[in-house]
């Protein structure tokens, strides 16, 4: 069966959900709809749809004309197994004493490697991404520094490869959130599939907005690998939830919009312990001060 694509892009998360919404009273209806974020600091949101038939353009270059958006790129796509190409595609990464696999390479394990097992078809935070690679290599080097963590967040935790490492390094329990349901159900197979349903507790939550946040903090050690923006916001809360001393390793920040990052957290009483650029994205390491 044929799939068509369409996409555009407008600016602002608004007209974007709106136009989106727009999208799916459509006839013919799309199989999907998405809403993104440009992650380039441009502002702009990219809103896309899957057919299953070729779209109405008509209806869509109107569509696109009321709601201020670029005109749509309508494709059509090849039949795809897309999970036998992801399969292909994801070979595994190696971040520190860090293996990231899927069950399909589970035969490449190396001895002595902290074993992360991602399926490839759950392929958001899999650690191909620059910015989870980054988050990786910062946890391996405060293991290599001898540092060990006794209550652990992961805020924004995706597939929860994050939180997983870090309760693989230290035998301790670790929160793992989201704030998207399907995030959360990927999490929680993840979690189960490498054996850490008695460390790692994945949980629904918008930043730190969760009774069972509260009823563990402060952490000594908090990632948050999300986007510029919410990171921002969430510094404030940042400084009430790590601990004196505690650690933030912070990414899902394009190179040039770090320094904006640090001087937020270095007003909420942080102290740049390390930054490191993975492509073009840079992960932080910030402490809190004592």
């Amino acid at each position: 069966m044929p799939t068509f694509t369409a996409f555009t892009t407008l600016d602002g998360h608004a007209p974007a959900e709106a136009l989106g919404a727009a999208l799916e009273d459509l006839d013919p209806a799309p199989t999907g709809v998405g809403v993104f974020e440009v992650e380039d600091g441009s502002g702009l949101w990219e809103v896309g749809g899957y057919f299953t038939e070729a779209p109405d353009e008509i209806a869509l270059a109107l569509l696109a004309k009321v709601h201020g958006a670029g005109d749509f790129t309508v494709s059509e796509l090849p039949e795809t197994d897309w999970v036998a190409h992801v399969k292909r595609a994801l070979s595994p990464v190696e971040a520190g004493r860090f293996f990231v696999y899927g069950s399909h390479d589970a035969d490449r394990v190396p001895a002595g490697k902290v074993a992360l097992r991602i399926e490839a078809a759950m392929a958001f935070g899999t650690g191909h991404h620059g910015t989870t690679l980054g988050c990786l290599s910062a946890l391996d080097a405060l293991v290599t520094q001898g540092l060990v963590k006794r209550n652990i967040a992961d805020i924004g935790c995706g597939t929860a490869v994050l939180a997983m490492a870090a309760a693989k390094v230290w035998p301790r329990p670790v929160i793992a959130s989201d704030i998207d349901a399907v995030a959360v159900d990927v999490a929680r197979a993840n979690i189960e599939a490498n054996g850490l349903s008695e460390r790692v507790h994945a949980i629904e939550a918008a930043g730190f907005d969760h009774p069972d946040l509260a009823a563990a903090a402060p952490f000594d050690l908090v990632f948050a690998n999300i986007l510029k923006g919410p990171l921002l916001a969430l510094a404030p809360e940042m400084a009430v939830h790590v601990a004196p001393g505690g650690h933030a390793i912070l990414s899902g920040i394009l190179n040039h919009q770090a320094d904006e990052v640090v001087a937020a957290y270095k007003a909420q009483g942080f102290v740049l312990a390390s930054r490191a650029e993975y492509g073009d994205w840079t992960t932080l390491v910030l402490t809190r001060n004592p």
